[in-house]
């Protein structure tokens, strides 16, 4: 069977109104059977599975979101192994692995399953792991801690919605620490900017408002093609702290 067969159909269904708790006990049920689904797999692929950050599109996203222009470029001269890194849902590790290969290995990762997170713990590619739900509470992180947030497929139907971006805001590196400023990469599909009930008029606004606000200025939004199967589109948001 594949590990398309295998996804619990509620997962991503924008209908079933799921609980991060519901959510996150999915994951930990199903989390041993996508690590071995996915283990041959090439994630370096537009063509992926659509299930998460942790096992979804990441090696192409991870190319478009700029991580590996701003890594390499004038704000840390090339030392990408200096860059920390949070992967937000970082599930088994995938996105966490595409990090790697670009160079980025001071990453952490947050998730809310355990059981996902027990499968990443084994690529030993993440310093610290943090079992956490990723919303408007606080998480075990202090303020300015990253200068970089990569948020792979976690913006999807039942996972991460709009009032977790204050958070992941004071967990990045403002220009006032840092003269580079944070980044926070931020990549799904596009349509579920207009049929995912969380993100209709609510995602986007709150961008704006975060920027209006003085917290972030957005440095770029990149619609591309075949984001996680043929024929769907991406779209990668790219937002520097201040």
């Amino acid at each position: 069977m594949s590990a398309e067969k295998k996804i619990p159909p509620e997962m991503f269904d924008p209908k079933c109104n799921m609980t991060p708790e519901m959510t996150a006990k999915l994951y930990d049920n199903w989390s041993g059977a996508v690590a071995k689904a996915l283990g041959g797999s090439d994630r370096g692929k537009a063509r992926v599975l659509d299930v998460g950050a942790g096992t979804g599109a990441c090696g192409e996203e991870v190319r478009r979101s700029g991580f590996l222009m701003w890594g390499r470029g004038r704000s840390v001269r090339g030392r990408s192994e200096k860059v920390r890194v949070l992967d937000v849902g970082a599930g088994t590790g995938a996105c966490g692995e595409e990090l790697a290969k670009l160079g980025f290995t001071n990453i952490d990762a947050v998730d809310g399953s355990q059981g996902m997170l027990s499968q990443a713990e084994g690529k030993h590619i993440y310093n610290r792991l943090i079992c956490a739900f990723v919303g408007p509470n606080r998480l075990d992180i202090e303020a300015d801690t990253y200068d970089a947030i990569a948020c792979s497929a976690v913006f999807a139907p039942n996972h991460l919605k709009e009032d977790c971006l204050p958070e992941l805001i004071r967990v990045a590196k403002p220009a006032s620490v840092s003269p580079a400023g944070g980044y926070i990469i931020i990549t799904l599909r596009e349509e579920y900017l207009y049929i995912v009930e969380d993100y209709i008029n609510k995602l986007e606004p709150a961008m704006a408002r975060l920027q209006d606000e003085g917290l972030w200025e957005r440095v770029s939004r990149d619609v591309f093609k075949m984001y996680e199967v043929e024929d769907k589109d991406g779209i990668t948001f790219v937002f520097k702290v201040l």
